[in-house]
């Protein structure tokens, strides 16, 4: 047995995927004639056995008018069970089951065509046809066996209910005698969510039944909508005592109204108040999106569904296969064969093969009539079964099967009696039917044993209108607690789409969604599906809707415009091939090709006049470091390495510290040459001995020792900088430490500052070729540029900073060279006559003759 169950169930889970490949629709006629609806009245269903073959003429008699559809559903899926039964000579051989059926207040026999009255009604025995009863089998109104347990106890007749399970009636203390076949709803609760969480709902409301069954249900619920995120916007919990439901009527009905929520999900007993509420708000304009179960899928006397919307309907059902026969067996009633008038538009629905209309309506609501209805009646026809009817029809197999295991317990004893007709204890049969397992003719596997059934497979159906008189009732999909967590629930999207536009909109929800580039935030005092959105942060993005935080980029790379995506960032220098690199290389060749010109010039013509005025040795240590200076820059060009990092600022320094300090040097010995060489002066020694000079060895060597220290204790380094440009990674030199480099560049400073004081003390002083005044303008040029540079240095980022330095480098040293030799350079090629000792000396006389 326990190998046949394993088989089972693995063919079950391999067919769940070719279950929702195969769709079914049921074509829901409103009978308006009809003034019962779908009213359901209770049924018992007294169940006997008689030796031999039996052959039931099922259909003999006249069937009560006032019986609804749904009964007539219930009454032929017991008919088709015991014919089934009774043909099978493998299950109770030479034994043919029985059943008298009361419905309504009336008892009916199959055998005499006749109703009984009430009053000659014994529980426990037929005295028409001398039978004794087994078992009775009731539904559907859980209610009334609650009333008739007690009686049929005293009767000392099992009961076996096949409505809708209810938590009362599995009280084994109370009523010992009743058992239910209908399985729990053990995962409803998940079943639901899931279907929100699939259209995506996160606000909706919940109506259930005030007593035990309700109120679990809404407890489990609320655990599984806080595991998903579903957040509950009403709770309404209808009392059972219809008089408090009346008084509480107007209030819930307020409450539902007010709520913004727009899917709603019902559960409760159907004969209980609520769904007198339920048609009292519907008839006031409540319409929703209505989730709920199989009991509330109903016609009312006004010819509509009880849970009407118009924007459709969510039913959720056991999962039943499909009874073989039970369209054959339906078919045969028919009012040609009978005097009932029986029709299909009476049967409650009717049961397709769903295909789509090969028609080029994509929506059914766009879909002309005439082509309807053309599709309906062209797809092979069959009947469905309810829940109730599926539990009566494997009721009569559970009894079958087992007076088949009480007859084989007792055929020795049975033998030795061949001509005594067989008797079956019913409490015996009662105790083996509840640990019973079987399968039916449909393939299915009844358990019945309650303790150990986990029912948790549930048929999805979409109800919905498109005529006055006529609806629809399409399976769209399965729920099944047998495979794994993330695969539960099964939606065709093909029926889906088909039917309803409901999968491409968000009909209920509390806040809009947060589009990909925003987060949400949760709103104080609100549930958390209530929120507002924010834009992501820098270089944080949401690539999802409804995202709880941003996700942060990795550092190589960068948030776009929108905040969805992270793309890669370009990694980036001041380069020789960008045209930014290339112009300030070539500027910087340029100006070092031009002073290495200027150097041989004053080499050639070192003996004239012009070049030794001002000492001809520090105008070459000029020219030296100024070339020095202009090919230091394109040491900031290109991609920088550790090496280069350091030879830039050093390099840079040094270099300019050496070209100020030759310019301090230069405008101390004008300034000497004219206050020393007056006679009587002490301090001729200074000039003679070049002790100027020095000063270029001294104020190097600080700048040199400044230097060693910030390379000691913290040089500069290659820099990744991700935040300077966006979308970029700017390789640049890092100064290292801050204070070094403003101290470096602070020093150079004070000797430019220098320079440019004794220069501007000296500019008038008389001399041929006094370079005092070309000295004070090429240092205010120096020290404008690099006043300048500070705060223009500071103001822009990434490869604009290295060009502003390059280009301040470049400008202080074309200052310098152009300020001082570009005048000697044009007296010297262009007025050689001036440059000479005869034309000195010949100025020299006049001025003499003149004093």
């Amino acid at each position: 047995m326990f190998s046949l169950i394993s088989v089972f169930w693995f063919l079950k889970i391999s067919f769940i995927f070719c279950h929702l490949s195969d769709p079914r629709c049921f074509w829901r006629i409103k009978d308006t004639k009809n003034d019962l609806g779908d009213k359901e009245t209770f049924c018992l269903f007294f169940i006997s056995t008689k030796q031999g073959y039996v052959k039931n003429d099922y259909f003999s008699w006249n069937l009560d008018k006032q019986v609804t559809p749904k009964i007539n559903h219930l009454i032929f899926s017991v008919y088709l069970a015991l014919e089934e039964v009774n043909k099978n000579c493998h299950i109770l051989p030479n034994i043919s089951l029985l059943v008298n059926i009361e419905c309504n207040g009336g008892k009916y026999d199959e055998k005499t065509d006749s109703a009984l009255k009430s009053e000659d009604i014994i529980p426990n025995y037929s005295c028409t046809n001398e039978r004794r009863y087994l078992i009775v089998l009731t539904a559907p109104i859980w209610a009334v066996s609650t009333k008739l347990g007690p009686f049929l106890y005293i009767s000392r007749i099992p009961e076996l209910y096949c409505g809708h399970f209810h938590l009362r009636l599995s009280d084994n203390e109370q009523f010992p005698n009743l058992y239910q076949i209908s399985p729990k709803d053990t995962s409803l609760p998940l079943a639901m969510v899931s279907l929100v969480v699939h259209f995506r709902w996160n606000w909706i409301g919940v109506i259930v039944s005030n007593d035990d069954q309700g109120i679990q249900f809404l407890s489990e619920l609320k655990g599984e909508m806080q595991k998903n995120i579903v957040c509950l916007s009403v709770a309404i919990i209808i009392k059972t005592e219809m008089s408090t439901a009346l008084k509480e009527l107007s209030m819930n009905y307020k409450h539902i109204s007010m709520s913004s929520a727009k899917v709603v999900i019902v559960y409760g007993d159907k004969f209980s108040p609520i769904k007198n509420n339920l048609n009292v708000w519907i008839s006031q304009g409540i319409l929703r999106i209505w989730v709920s179960v199989s009991q509330f899928d109903m016609i009312t006397i006004l010819g509509d569904f009880l849970l009407y919307s118009s924007t459709g309907t969510f039913i959720f059902s056991h999962q039943q296969p499909e009874i073989p026969g039970f369209e054959k067996f339906i078919q045969t009633v028919h009012p040609s064969n009978y005097s009932s008038e029986f029709s299909f538009a009476k049967l409650w629905w009717t049961y397709f093969r769903c295909s789509l209309p090969p028609s080029n309506c994509k929506k059914l609501k766009n879909c002309p009539t005439k082509t309807i209805f053309t599709w309906l009646f062209r797809t092979p026809l069959g009947m469905a079964m309810s829940d109730a009817c599926y539990n009566l029809y494997n009721a009569i197999y559970a009894v079958a099967y087992s007076l088949h295991e009480m007859h084989l317990q007792e055929e020795e004893t049975w033998s030795k009696n061949p001509g005594k007709e067989l008797e079956f204890d019913s409490w015996k049969m009662f105790s083996i039917l509840k640990t019973l397992k079987f399968v039916n003719p449909a393939g299915d596997l009844v358990n019945m044993n309650q303790n150990l059934k986990h029912d948790t497979e549930y048929d999805i159906f979409y109800i919905m209108d498109f005529q006055k008189d006529y609806g629809l009732k399409m399976k769209i999909g399965r729920f099944s607690g047998h495979l794994p967590s993330g695969q539960k629930l099964y939606m065709s999207k093909e029926m889906t789409e088909w039917a309803t536009d409901i999968d491409q909109i968000l009909p209920s929800i509390c806040s809009m969604p947060c589009t990909p580039g925003l987060r949400k935030s949760p709103q104080e005092g609100k549930d958390i599906c209530c929120f507002v959105c924010i834009p992501c942060p820098e270089n944080e993005i949401s690539n999802m809707t409804n995202m709880d935080q941003c996700v942060k980029c990795l550092e190589d790379q960068y948030a776009n415009e929108d905040h969805t995506l992270c793309l890669q960032r370009v990694v980036d220098n001041l380069d020789y091939r960008d045209p930014l690199g290339k112009a300030l290389a070539g500027f910087a060749l340029c100006f070092s090709l031009l002073t290495s010109v200027v150097l041989f010039v004053f080499l050639k013509h070192r003996d004239t006049p012009i070049v030794k005025a001002n000492n001809q040795r520090l105008s070459f240590v000029l020219l030296i470091s100024l070339i020095f200076c202009f090919t230091c820059s394109l040491l900031y060009i290109g991609y920088p390495t550790m090496v280069i990092c350091v030879l830039q600022q050093t390099t840079f320094a040094i270099a300019f510290t050496v070209a100020t300090s030759t310019i301090l040097a230069k405008t101390i010995t004008v300034v000497l040459a004219f206050k020393i060489t007056v006679p009587g002066r002490r301090m001729r020694w200074l000039l003679m001995s070049g002790a100027p000079k020095y000063i270029i060895l001294i104020c190097t060597i600080i700048q040199l020792i400044l230097c060693v220290v910030w390379i000691g204790t913290s040089p500069p380094f290659v820099d990744a900088d991700v935040h300077i440009v966006h979308g970029h990674i700017i390789i640049v030199c890092n100064k290292g430490s801050v204070i070094a480099f403003y101290c470096v560049l602070g020093y150079m400073g004070f000797v430019a500052l220098a320079s440019f004081t004794v220069a501007f003390l000296a500019r008038n002083l008389p001399d041929t070729f006094n370079e005092a005044k070309l000295l004070t303008f090429s240092m205010l040029v120096f020290c404008s540029v690099w006043i300048t540079f500070i705060p223009v240095y500071h103001s822009t980022k990434g490869k604009t900073m290295v060009a502003v330095e390059i280009f301040c480098i470049l400008a202080s040293s074309a200052g310098l060279l152009l300020c001082i030799f570009a005048p000697k350079c044009y007296i010297i090629l262009l007025r050689p006559q001036t440059n000479s000792f005869h034309k000195f000396r010949k100025q020299h006389v006049k001025v003499e003759n003149k004093s």
